[in-house]
């Protein structure tokens, strides 16, 4: 890796931490510059402003989460074959994932913006919507067997049953930092496990 590949990388790895504490709005280029120990041209000489490391750290936090959620459904998929024990299979990985954090989750870098939406040029905003649809789509992808192989108990549209899960994820991450739990994230993932089970009348899973 590159010295200039390092020093960008530091510098969305810093900018991120901060953002996710004090939002947007309330982080200043001279404040990551500090933190991340460069100085100013360093930060210019990778970023033209403050709207264009908004939109790498926001290209860097997507691709990062399609990657591990991609991980945890192969890793399902490689131990078992019926479609609603790999997606029973995947929730509970994906919950020991968030467990084995070494604190509560720090955050949801697209909520973050969402919430300050009028700080971000339109190309943000639109990245934002675009990662959100690509979660429903990814979930989306793994009920879908399900569907085609068991009934369901009470039907649900399969895109409302992704967001559902989007969702839980998302009040999950705010629900764990606001309690200062970290088990929470975890059991709201268990519980939306749960939920499908029952959906799908699986009572031995």
């Amino acid at each position: 890796m590159s010295r200039g590949t390092d020093t960008r990388i530091r510098i969305l790895d810093t900018a991120q931490e901060i953002v996710l504490r004090k939002g947007f709005s309330g982080t200043s280029i001279d404040e990551i510059i500090a933190a991340a120990g460069i100085t100013k041209g360093g930060f210019f000489y990778h970023f033209r402003g403050k709207a264009d490391l908004a939109r790498a750290l926001m290209e860097r936090y997507l691709a990062e989460d399609e990657a591990f959620f991609t991980a945890v459904i192969e890793r399902a998929d490689e131990l078992v074959e019926d479609p609603l024990q790999r997606a029973l299979l995947f929730l509970k990985l994906f919950a020991e994932a968030m467990r084995d954090l070494p604190g509560v989750h720090p955050g949801c870098l697209v909520a973050s913006f969402t919430y300050e939406s009028q700080q971000f040029d339109p190309a943000v905003r639109e990245m934002a919507a675009a990662g959100v649809q690509r979660w429903r789509d990814i979930f989306i992808q793994r009920f879908a067997p399900i569907v085609a192989r068991y009934p369901m108990v009470r039907k649900v549209e399969l895109e409302d049953l992704a967001d559902t899960l989007t969702a839980m994820i998302e009040g999950g991450i705010i629900l764990s930092r606001v309690m200062n739990d970290p088990e929470l994230l975890v059991r709201q993932l268990l519980q939306f496990r749960a939920y499908l089970r029952l959906l799908f009348g699986d009572v031995e899973a």
